[in-house]
Parts: C-alpha cells; sequence; structure tokens
C-alpha cells in the first residue's frame, strides 16, 4: 500500500440502512478510505475474482479490507469467505463478518473459514456508530497488512 493513499474497502451488505450507516460513520469519523458496496454474496466474488463488470482493476481494485455481512442473498457470506480464503491473490486480504448474527455455529464456522474478526452488529444507533468508529480505526487507521496492491 502507498503511504496516504485510500484504503480500499469493500461492503457485501444487503440491507441499504446498514450500508448507509457504514458508509457514514467512516465518512464522519474521516477515516480514510474508498468503500465499494455490493448487495450480495454472488456479486461479491465477482468483484473479488475480477468477473463480469467488475474486470476493470482500476475501477474496481483489490480491497485491504473486506468487511462482509453473512446472511446474504445469491450466495451466502459464509461461502464468499470460504472461497476468499483459499484463493491464492485473496487468501490474505483481511475479512471483517459484521453481522446480525450471534449464532455460536456462525462464529465458528466464521473463525474456520479464516475470518479475520466477528463482530455483531449492535441494534442501539449510538452503539451501532462506536462499533463503525472503532472498527475503522483499528483496520483502515492502527493495523498492518501485508496486501501491496
Amino acid at each position: 500500500m502507498i503511504e496516504g493513499a485510500p484504503m480500499q474497502v469493500l461492503m457485501v451488505e444487503d440491507n441499504l440502512d446498514h450500508a448507509e450507516l457504514i458508509r457514514r460513520s467512516f465518512e464522519d469519523h474521516q477515516v480514510l478510505n474508498m468503500m465499494h458496496h455490493v448487495h450480495d454474496g454472488e456479486e461479491a466474488l465477482d468483484y473479488l475474482m475480477r468477473r463480469k463488470e467488475y474486470a476493470d482493476v482500476e475501477q474496481y481494485p483489490t480491497p485491504h479490507l473486506v468487511l462482509l455481512d453473512l446472511r446474504l442473498p445469491k450466495v451466502d457470506g459464509l461461502t464468499v469467505l470460504k472461497e476468499m480464503k483459499e484463493t491464492e491473490h485473496l487468501c490474505r486480504i483481511p475479512v471483517v463478518v459484521l453481522t446480525s448474527s450471534a449464532a455460536e455455529q456462525d462464529m465458528v464456522q466464521a473463525y474456520q473459514y479464516h475470518a479475520n474478526s466477528y463482530l455483531t452488529k449492535p441494534l442501539d444507533f449510538v452503539k451501532f456508530t462506536k462499533l463503525m468508529k472503532d472498527l475503522g480505526f483499528y483496520w483502515l487507521g492502527w493495523n498492518k497488512s501485508p496486501i501491496s496492491e
């Protein structure tokens, strides 16, 4: 990653209200990033694998971080996570599972597929925005990653 260049974040979220909250939280807290949003698991895999309309790497760069919901249409988040971590050019990208599911089975499965973090979305707006602020500062400000694209 080039010093001072924006972090590329891929947000995989089908709930438009949640997606807007995440985007606004990152903007409000001035976390330097470029957010790309896809709405389902199939679209996420197309983006990551540079298929279909996502073939242009200039317009759709490899993300430095993926925010991944689990309950997605077409292809679920666990399948997206598993495919990412089994793909050589994607396996080192940090994946933060950001979901409404607090089910232990989902959490166990996500970590078995090598999720880097598992966060449950708070229902309370203030807690949700605080979580997004902390997440942004940690993953996009403080954390160091070997991804160099």
